[in-house]
């Protein structure tokens, strides 16, 4: 899988996983990420605050080195929210 060459953990995201099945969870994420653009994650500063914001949500603590495996990995991704094929992709990736 390609989060795991960023050194992130098969468990830290088997646990996401079954927090983001909580539904009020699930909302406030979503709403967190809203109108987030292309340009925006590609901006360190701005994808580190949406990590960090969302470990919180999420009641995840992660080490510095794990946020930075994070942020990194999101931008290698080159995420377009608007593009279908860009989240199904990402969605095929944490099936």
């Amino acid at each position: 899988m390609g989060y795991q060459q960023y050194g992130i953990s098969p468990q830290l995201v088997d646990r996401i996983k079954v927090k983001m099945k909580n539904k009020a969870v699930k909302e406030r994420i979503k709403t967190m990420i809203e109108g987030v653009s292309k340009k925006e994650l590609q901006e360190t500063a701005t994808v580190r605050k949406l990590v960090r914001n969302s470990s919180a949500v999420l009641n995840e603590k992660l080490t510095s080195a794990q946020e930075e495996q994070i942020v990194r990995f999101v931008i290698a991704q080159k995420i377009d929210p608007n593009n279908t094929f860009h989240l199904i992709r990402l969605w095929g990736m944490f099936r």
